[in-house]
């Protein structure tokens, strides 16, 4: 868990490429990488699972997408969900 005034280590994408083909290269391990870079061995691994599961190391974004990132038909789609879903409130409510 972070404590309070931790600095966290921000590694470009290169020096994660770097890390990760180090350990899968077979000849370091992830404590040896650990004490190489002055960081946690549970951070090595986290770096190798992610790009297990992925095939890269960059980071993506997360979260929602930003609305500028939207386009004419995500707004297009958004409404007609809209629309749909405030027909069902008016049934429901006409049920009562």
């Amino acid at each position: 868990m972070a404590k309070k005034g931790q600095k966290f280590n921000k590694f470009t994408d290169e020096e994660r490429t770097e890390i990760v083909g180090k350990y899968l290269s077979g000849n370091y391990g992830y404590h040896s990488l650990a004490n190489e870079y002055g960081i946690s061995w549970k951070t090595v691994e986290s770096m190798v699972r992610k790009y297990r599961k992925t095939g890269t190391t960059f980071s993506s974004p997360k979260g929602r997408p930003k609305e500028k990132d939207l386009t004419k038909e995500d707004y297009k789609e958004r409404y007609e969900i809209l629309k749909k879903y405030q027909a069902f409130l008016k049934a429901q409510r006409e049920r009562k």
